[in-house]
């Protein structure tokens, strides 16, 4: 049996050009006609194919040492656009394991379809609107299931029978809630002094500032302090729920669990959703004692109001509402992270840029949740008198 020529061992794809009776042209084709060794041979093509048709054309490929789909296309081409140009076209020396592969070719490349867009204005303009009504319908939908299939998934018993154990929970508890602490101290700790001294320098010119700490105490309690927590929470933790329960869907270890028969939501979602629920309110404490303590040092520092006097006016500024206020709303967003964290990770396919989109578009709805419920909370407050 004769051995394969090493492509590394044959010399590049050329064209030798030779005349013939009645003005025809000859084309001899030599060297490695592969697709790694005819990027020498292109600028002489095109300018044969850019040339007029000008009698007969024979093309000789006798001496070619070896030649691949690439290569065979080039050699069509040149032959269709010489036949279309009205010449006459011959090839020689070619075997037979050439000649079907040049059968096989389209002697031209079928054109793209073009897309005809017939919609009219109203459509353009109403149809994106009535796309995302949908999507946000089948998420609320989406929503719901999870919620309700994270609590019988559960079976609201811990470690008996639905693949939930404590140790689940204390684990994501560590994850979501103590290793962020340090971010929330620091962010707390400076949205507190940043409130403290804009509201100093705007109190000072009606000679008020003691009143600065009615201001943080009641905004950091009843507002911020829940507020910006959660908002760091759905950056941080829900964006890692997304990307925790994506991959595991790509990887279709989501379908293993259902194979074995655990319930995915009771055994993936429902420890996120109760730890979420425990270390937000906590993280949230955490949060208004260092936005206080940040107002009480700034205040100390550009007002003079010593910590006995913060103290004593903070006391008198806030009561009960103040406090509970904030907290009663800390376990929804929670909830409402962990499930739009879950229905997006649920949604992920089986790319990467699947799995980032949906990352993404997790912070985003989850900022936005969290925004939408502190403000029905507001208004809900309000009309009660809370």
């Amino acid at each position: 049996m004769q051995a394969q020529p090493n492509p590394a061992e044959m010399s590049d794809a050329d064209i030798k050009i030779e005349e013939i009776d009645n003005g025809g042209q000859r084309l001899v084709l030599t060297g490695n006609w592969r697709s790694h060794g005819i990027s020498a041979v292109l600028p002489k093509l095109s300018k044969i194919e850019s040339g007029k048709a000008n009698g007969r054309l024979e093309v000789d490929v006798s001496d070619i040492e070896g030649i691949d789909t690439a290569g065979a296309w080039l050699l069509r081409r040149l032959m269709t656009q010489q036949k279309e140009a009205g010449g006459e076209v011959a090839l020689t020396g070619a075997d037979a394991k050439l000649q079907e592969l040049l059968d096989v070719l389209p002697e031209k490349t079928p054109a793209p379809e073009k897309v005809v867009d017939d919609s009219t204005l109203f459509q353009r303009i109403f149809a994106p609107t009535g796309e995302a009504m949908v999507a946000l319908g089948q998420d609320l939908v989406s929503a719901m299931n999870i919620l309700g299939s994270a609590v019988r998934g559960a079976q609201m018993k811990l470690g008996h029978g639905s693949g939930v154990s404590p140790a689940s929970v204390v684990t994501h508890i560590d994850r979501m809630g103590v290793r962020a602490t340090p971010i929330i101290l620091l962010m707390s700790f400076l949205i507190g002094a940043i409130i403290a001294q804009q509201g100093a320098f705007q109190l000072r010119y009606f000679g008020a500032e003691l009143f600065v700490v009615d201001l943080v105490g009641i905004l950091q309690l009843r507002e911020i302090g829940v507020l910006l927590t959660a908002i760091m929470i759905a950056g941080r933790s829900g964006s890692a729920i997304t990307a925790e329960i994506g991959s595991m869907k790509m990887r279709e270890e989501i379908d293993a669990l259902t194979v074995i028969g655990l319930n995915p939501i009771g055994v993936l979602v429902f420890p996120r959703l109760v730890a979420l629920t425990i270390a937000l309110p906590l993280l949230s404490i955490i949060a208004n004692f260092a936005a206080l303590a940040g107002a009480a040092v700034i205040t100390w520092a550009y007002s003079g109001i010593t910590f006995e006097t913060f103290l004593g006016r903070l006391n008198e500024a806030i009561d009960y509402s103040s406090v509970a206020s904030g907290m009663i709303k800390a376990p929804f967003m929670a909830l409402a992270i962990g499930i739009v964290s879950a229905v997006e990770g649920l949604k992920v396919g089986g790319s990467a840029e699947s799995l980032g989109q949906h990352v993404t578009a997790s912070v985003v709805k989850s900022i936005f949740a969290v925004i939408l419920m502190d403000a029905l909370f507001a208004i809900f407050y309000s009309a009660i008198d809370f």
